[in-house]
């Protein structure tokens, strides 16, 4: 399986983000609910979505990726939320 992130990140109308992908050359959304943006760094009072992304874009894709690999892309879409964080996630 040959993923690509393609970028750019943009917000979504829930106050996520998305962030376009490619899997096997196919065109794929990766969505990240807010709550996760808000969970990956529970100390942080958030301000704005994209920017709070890039400063953790590198640990959220690599969540992304994992559920590429583990097959939950459905309908062109991977959707990433809060449960998705790593059980040892510092919360």
């Amino acid at each position: 399986m040959k993923i690509e992130f393609i970028g750019p990140a943009s917000l979504a109308d829930d106050g996520g983000i998305n962030y376009p992908a490619k899997i096997d050359g196919r065109d794929t959304l990766c969505h990240f609910s807010y709550e996760v943006l808000e969970d990956i760094d529970p100390e942080v009072l958030m301000g704005n979505s994209l920017d709070h992304f890039a400063k953790h874009q590198l640990a959220l894709l690599s969540i992304a990726e994992q559920k590429m690999l583990g097959g939950h892309a459905h309908v062109s879409k991977v959707q990433i939320f809060s449960s998705d964080l790593p059980s040892d996630w510092p919360s």
